[in-house]
């Protein structure tokens, strides 16, 4: 069997990448084509628990879910979570194998690169396409040595490649022709073509510029994607805005923002619930009246804990708990809301104990074990209803609350804990929020009762169709085509 398969780059971070892979799987995938997605390195601390027991970046599981496939980890072999800014925990197809600074990973990379090419190869035996993302801009000339997220990458497979700009950010014209520029002859030659992204407006204005960049550069333009307004997808590793706000909102609800916060995509259903007025609460920013506020996961939780205190949460959370508020965390926030963390190992940073909120009677331990399993099972709450979900933690936390879990377990186990006067609870359970049934329960919690019910799976599934229409429609399906036609793997 032989596998086409087509190289998405990017002229900046957040140019587009992530979308228009997704897209394209989805549009390939309605076609008929056994296709799907491959990263060779992520660096995001958003991620997705997958189906043989790993854990890969969140962009690449939508990816996966647009190919109408389960997460897998050779969909994203390597993933970069940053502990701090200079080091970060090195995950190898789905598995931790190593905490390195920069400088010891570019040392790894051969390694690294050994997995990418594994992944590679099971996938272009398995499906019909595979459609690949790559990292950041191939032209950070500081990163082009040992590069295995792109042009090293397509280099090293005979990968043809596309390059992806932001019209949105301006200058879209100097990003595609500087970016080819600085490119070797051989990269240069690999590009087969430009797409232009979230564009709006008159589209005959433009049409003079894409002449001069084909005329300039003897490359296609493939297309040029629309700017669409209110589309919901899960973000890769930057914390989206774009929240609904609406005169029928009922429920104040507030999250910090701190330096390491992941899986924040956890909170998504509550940007999109129109009876929920939720807001990111930024560093030196004024903490707000809330009805909820929720803790969210983080991947250096002492460091965090410290952020928060510093910013002054600890007695914003007792002057909101003092007049009757509610408080849930989730995962690192979970971990925070207990009266101890322990990290002998130094596996978050500095080896060391960090007193906790104490608003929950738990301690937790990390250990170096890493906790990855996807749940299903039902929250404790009035009604009982079902939550589907997932676990990514170190942590391993012992407590009377406990005793009074939030959710139980299909597999006999309980997960979470409640405080004696209901006010404070904790979850391991990433994805809580994404089912209707618990999302309303849980709101109901809060003091939103018989809330509208907002199934956020639905939602996404729709975006990702509205997504690929637009891209259907936009791009120059003959010249990808012709593109994936030439670029068959044996």
């Amino acid at each position: 069997m032989s596998c086409a398969s087509l190289m998405v780059q990017g002229t900046t971070s957040d140019a587009g990448k992530s979308t228009l892979v997704a897209a394209m799987c989805r549009v390939l995938q309605r076609r008929g084509v056994r296709v799907a997605p491959f990263k060779p390195q992520n660096m995001a601390l958003n991620s997705a628990v997958t189906e043989d027991g790993g854990e890969i970046g969140r962009a690449q599981a939508l990816q996966a879910y647009a190919c109408g496939l389960q997460p897998h980890t050779d969909f994203n072999p390597i993933l970069l979570k940053p502990t701090t800014d200079r080091k970060a925990q090195v995950i190898i197809q789905g598995k931790v194998a190593a905490d390195l600074n920069a400088k010891d990973y570019h040392a790894y990379k051969p390694r690294a690169m050994g997995a990418v090419l594994d992944s590679w190869q099971r996938l272009i035996q398995r499906y019909e396409a595979v459609l690949v993302e790559g990292a950041g801009s191939p032209a950070e000339i500081n990163l082009r040595d040992r590069d295995i997220a792109n042009m090293g990458f397509a280099e090293a497979v005979d990968c043809p490649v596309i390059l992806v700009a932001d019209i949105d950010r301006g200058g879209v014209f100097a990003h595609l022709v500087g970016t080819l520029d600085l490119l070797s002859p051989s990269e240069q030659a690999r590009v087969k073509g430009f797409v232009i992204n979230r564009f709006r407006g008159d589209i005959s204005l433009l049409e003079s510029g894409l002449r001069w960049l084909e005329e300039r550069t003897g490359k296609p333009v493939l297309g040029v994607l629309p700017y669409l307004h209110g589309l919901f997808l899960d973000a890769e590793d930057a914390i989206a805005g774009g929240q609904v706000t609406a005169a029928t909102t009922r429920l104040k609800v507030i999250a910090p923002a701190y330096p390491r916060v992941s899986n924040h995509n956890d909170l998504d259903p509550l940007r999109l619930h129109p009876e929920v007025d939720f807001q990111w609460i930024g560093p030196n920013q004024a903490i707000p009246p809330a009805d909820l506020m929720i803790l969210p996961g983080s991947k250096a939780v002492r460091a965090d804990l410290a952020w928060l205190c510093a910013q002054g949460w600890d007695k914003a959370i007792e002057r909101h708990l003092r007049y009757g508020g509610k408080v849930l965390g989730i995962c690192g926030g979970f971990q925070m809301l207990g009266q101890q963390l322990h990290d002998p190992q130094g596996l978050e940073g500095a080896p060391g104990s960090s007193p906790g909120l104490g608003w929950l009677d738990v301690e937790t331990i990390l250990e170096s074990e890493k906790q990855l399993r996807n749940v299903r099972g039902h929250l404790c709450l009035p009604g009982a209803p079902a939550m589907t979900g997932y676990e990514i933690h170190l942590g391993v936390s012992q407590g009377e609350d406990l005793r009074r879990p939030l959710v139980a377990l299909d597999d006999g186990r309980s997960d979470g804990a409640s405080s004696a006067d209901n006010q404070v609870m904790g979850t391991y359970c990433h994805g809580l929020l994404d089912q209707p049934e618990a999302l309303s329960a849980l709101l109901a919690w809060a003091g939103c009762v018989d809330a509208q019910a907002v199934d956020f799976v639905a939602r996404r599934e729709a975006d990702l169709n509205r997504l690929a229409d637009a891209v259907e429609q936009s791009l120059d399906w003959q010249k990808i085509g012709q593109i994936l036609q030439e670029s068959h793997h044996a």
